[in-house]
């Protein structure tokens, strides 16, 4: 078992890679994106993401990161009673417990070559927490089928391009009809449900700058106001963009 905390600015881009060990990844400050073949997830510090062991990803840095990765053998996994629903990769909300229980792996002069059992046992219960509240909302499936992958991919370069249906499904060698059928069938969310998470999620990218006001990025991502753009944020972020950016400020001041 391991622990590792490491600082990476922003733009920093992790590979696809691989690791023996599960990992359990968390951003004490900034935020982070993590693809899998399954798709992307947006991990803000509120969020914590679950890779079991061999699951091939790569990891982005859309602001300065603290990370922090606990590193269980699959062994240790393979004893522990949540197990069983922790055979695939996901986002976790972090509460209070289940982020002082990670921070505190980390405690400074608390090293698990001197204190291996204290870590473990800080480790088995964030696999407890880590078990209880999977949260989806900022997961962005992947589309398996070539043609809906096509509009898939046009969307996630330029989640502000507002194309109609009709010409996103054209230039990818569909129909509208079949788009349609596809997006449900392979991400469980409509094709207007997926593109309006691909732009939140382009939205929290950019509120990480600091740099754009909320009415400018409503605009540019395509909302028809601030009130719709920030309604559509909180049902996926569970916070308003005001609270996210109050929230970063403290975090970097």
């Amino acid at each position: 078992m391991n622990i590792v905390a490491r600082s990476y600015p922003r733009g920093t881009h992790l590979g696809l890679h691989v690791h023996r060990e599960a990992q359990l990844l968390f951003a004490s400050s900034g935020v982070m994106q993590v693809t899998t073949p399954k798709g992307r997830w947006l991990v803000p510090p509120a969020r914590a993401v679950w890779l079991p062991p061999g699951i091939e990803h790569a990891v982005d840095m859309l602001a300065d990161i603290e990370m922090r990765a606990l590193l269980i053998p699959s062994e240790m996994l393979a004893q522990h009673p949540e197990a069983p629903r922790l055979e695939k990769e996901f986002v976790v909300a972090v509460g209070p417990l289940l982020r002082e229980t990670i921070l505190g792996a980390f405690k400074p002069g608390l090293h698990s070559a001197q204190h291996p059992r204290r870590i473990a046992l800080l480790v088995e219960l964030a696999l407890f927490e880590l078990a209880e509240d999977e949260d989806a909302a900022t997961f962005m499936p992947m589309p398996t089928d070539v043609r809906a992958r096509r509009v898939a991919d046009i969307i996630l370069a330029d989640p502000a391009n507002d194309s109609e249906l009709e010409l996103l499904a054209h230039t990818a060698g569909a129909s509208a009809r079949t788009i349609t059928r596809l997006f449900p069938a392979e991400t469980n969310l409509t094709f207007k449900e997926w593109r309006q998470r691909a732009r939140i999620m382009a939205a929290v990218e950019v509120l990480g700058n600091g740099q754009t006001s909320i009415k400018q990025l409503a605009a540019q991502l395509g909302f028809s106001s601030v009130a719709a753009f920030g309604h559509a944020f909180r049902q996926i972020m569970g916070m308003t963009p005001s609270e996210m950016m109050q929230r970063s400020d403290m975090e970097n001041s």
